[in-house]
């Protein structure tokens, strides 16, 4: 890295030069690497502590046309008490317009709200909906704002007018925290997955996070471990640690202890807390729950002894 990271964003040619100065992906090593560590086994004890760490880490999630506040109210009340004495869940994201409903459900349990933002699936708008949307969210009560990059800018090399909407809509976060999303999926590279999860760390993202869940692959070993070695370099080069977010397809207890395997491997256990490392999903909290139940009485639920989401 010849460029100064207080000089990277002065002009579009020094972040084009940066950016394409990071090392370069093993695709094959990366997979491997992914696929092995996607292999450890973890049982009983470890199990139990592990299943509980990710309730903890779970942004329990409702991102569909027919939401409704009625919906989201059994939803926040699911978060804050899963089933038996399970944890509870980290934050709940949805649409900015049921930010309030959220807010007064999880009113004084400690839970956040998230809320998806800028155009949220596609990030196919003006930076002034943007920053209005976020604003929006965030005046609600929303904590949290999971924003998505214009992909269609990063790909065809505009990384200042990326670099600059993350900073815009950073700025109009105010005090809630920003989890830049970076549909993965739509990247085409691994190199592209390291270069994006640099350029969102360097405007200011307090989280990356890998897809928004309407496009597929989201959320592969693979890709997150390229983006928790993005962060882990990171706070190598600035002091600053920034928080990872695997979201979509993460729908198993085995895929969520993969995910726990992958960053105390890869960034370590200062990730291993829900401040640092969080897991989007919507049916991954019942399979968690039900396996939570075959560790404690060594029977099986089934799929209709806990509420659907």
């Amino acid at each position: 890295m010849t460029t100064s990271l207080a000089d990277v964003a002065s002009s579009e040619a020094a972040l084009r030069a940066f950016l394409h100065g990071l090392p370069g992906v093993d695709r094959v090593g990366a997979d491997q690497r992914a696929a092995m560590l996607g292999t450890r086994s973890i049982k009983t004890t470890a199990k139990a502590q592990a299943i509980d760490l990710a309730i903890s880490m779970v942004d329990l999630t409702t991102l569909e046309g027919a939401d409704t506040a009625g919906k989201v109210r059994a939803m926040c009340a699911k978060a804050v008490r899963p089933g038996g004495d399970a944890p509870s869940v980290a934050a709940v994201c949805v649409y900015p317009d049921l930010v309030p409903v959220a807010v007064e459900a999880l009113k004084g349990t400690g839970i956040k709200v998230a809320s998806v933002a800028t155009a949220f699936p596609s990030g196919r708008t003006s930076l002034e909906v943007k920053v209005s949307d976020t604003a929006l969210a965030v005046s609600a009560g929303a904590d949290e704002i999971d924003m998505v990059i214009d992909r269609g800018a990063f790909l065809s090399g505009r990384y200042m007018k990326v670099y600059e909407e993350i900073v815009a809509v950073k700025a109009a976060c105010g005090p809630a925290h920003l989890k830049v999303i970076l549909e993965t999926g739509e990247l085409s590279t691994y190199d592209n997955v390291r270069r994006a999860s640099w350029l969102a760390m360097l405007a200011g993202a307090d989280f990356i996070k890998t897809s928004t869940g309407k496009v597929s692959p989201a959320a592969t070993p693979p890709v997150t471990l390229i983006m928790l070695e993005a962060v882990r370099d990171f706070r190598d080069a600035t002091g600053r640690q920034i928080g990872v977010k695997p979201a979509g397809g993460i729908r198993t207890t085995k895929d969520a202890i993969k995910n726990l395997v992958l960053v105390n491997e890869t960034a370590g256990d200062d990730w291993l807390t829900p401040d640092w490392f969080r897991l989007g999903a919507s049916s991954l909290l019942n399979d968690l729950l039900m396996q939570r139940q075959k560790l404690a009485t060594g029977r099986y639920a089934g799929p209709d002894y806990f509420t659907l989401d």
